[in-house]
């Protein structure tokens, strides 16, 4: 394996420090000169363009893209868009990490205070009620399912502070599954990947397709290392939490304020690297049984052991992989279960259950 394959990690891009990205900040935005920009045509400097290209498509856009942040100046930031209702979608970790002292900033600089709606560490996701929301526009979550690698997407938001920032590529990968957060609180996640720059601060934000409809919410960009402020920046390899995965929990966070996720009742041993998912054998040393008993695992006779190789027809790499597969499925599906058992291929049908049973 070359060496920077070792080192490559998938990190959450909230901004933790809020001095590093003011510091940026300071640095661009202090240095007026009075100067005009020619090809302006409004109050702000800019001038209007079709609707159908990229900077048409950034100017409809981004007043409904907030900036996330503490009163705290060593507070950390992020950002975050405007839904219908006046919600305001973010990640759990950028909710999270700054705590009760949430402030909301929009693009034309009205600040309000913030509360958490509700959140899901499971899929990095929350929902913000703003105390006085702006009257913006809500951005329409669109199809990700119909996304496909190559097609043009925007990402908007606030990295390293720097809010309104607009950056763009291309869907490079779809369906990827990546992983979020400390062991007991991560995030698992089927993203898109995307070459657009996300940076810290930018989670939280959307990433929109043509049309400006939210395709995906920015969490988490590949590094290999961090710089001597522990912040790490983009090499082109982001990821964003599909549409099509997020809107049914934005809704469930709206309704009551949780969103329980799929489980199968089952320990996995992440060790595991010989092909597929093997749940935990008996050790006599966890305080755990390996099968929840009379857990959905167990109903449908799977034993510690056994090495699921394929999910609800889907081939399984990995314990991570399936963790991705059963949180991007809701509790109550009937879902086909491969595995193997001392050597020998066995099928059976699993009900999944709900975290909050």
């Amino acid at each position: 394996m070359p060496m920077w394959g070792v080192l490559v990690l998938v990190v959450a891009v909230a901004l933790g420090a809020g001095a590093a990205g003011g510091a940026v900040a300071t640095a661009v935005g202090g240095s007026d000169t009075g100067a005009s920009n020619p090809l302006g045509s409004g109050e702000d400097g800019s001038q209007d363009r079709p609707a159908d290209t990229i900077a048409g498509v950034a100017q409809r856009v981004s007043p409904s893209v907030v900036s996330i942040q503490s009163s705290d100046p060593l507070g950390g930031n992020g950002s975050g868009f405007v839904i219908e209702g006046g919600y305001v979608v973010t990640n759990n970790h950028v909710a999270s990490g700054i705590g009760d002292d949430i402030q909301v900033v929009y693009g034309d600089g009205h600040e309000s205070s913030a509360t958490i709606k509700g959140a899901a560490a499971s899929s990095d996701l929350a929902v913000l009620e703003v105390d006085e929301p702006n009257d913006v526009e809500p951005l329409p979550l669109g199809d990700s399912d119909s996304m496909t690698v190559g097609d043009e997407v925007i990402a908007i938001g606030a990295p390293l502070g720097l809010d309104g920032t607009v950056t763009t590529g291309i869907i490079s990968a779809m369906d990827r599954p990546v992983t979020v957060g400390e062991v007991g609180d991560s995030s698992y996640i089927n993203a898109l990947q995307t070459d657009a720059a996300i940076n810290p601060g930018n989670s939280g934000g959307p990433l929109v397709n043509a049309q400006g409809e939210v395709i995906g919410v920015n969490s988490a960009i590949a590094t290999t290392g961090s710089d001597s402020l522990g912040q790490s920046g983009s090499i082109g390899l982001g990821f964003a939490i599909p549409s099509s995965q997020a809107a049914s929990i934005i809704d469930q966070l709206i309704e009551s304020g949780e969103a329980p996720h799929a489980v199968i009742g089952a320990f996995l041993d992440m060790r595991f690297q010989d092909g597929g998912a093997m749940i935990m054998e008996e050790d006599g040393e966890s305080e755990e049984p390996p099968l929840e008993p009379d857990g959905p695992a167990d109903d449908a006779g799977l034993e510690p052991g056994d090495v699921i190789t394929e999910f609800d027809g889907e081939p399984v790499r990995d314990a991570d992989q399936l963790i991705v597969l059963i949180r991007n499925s809701n509790p109550g599906d009937e879902v086909d279960v491969t595995f193997q058992r001392d050597g020998e291929e066995m099928t059976t049908q699993l009900t999944l259950g709900a975290s909050n049973d």
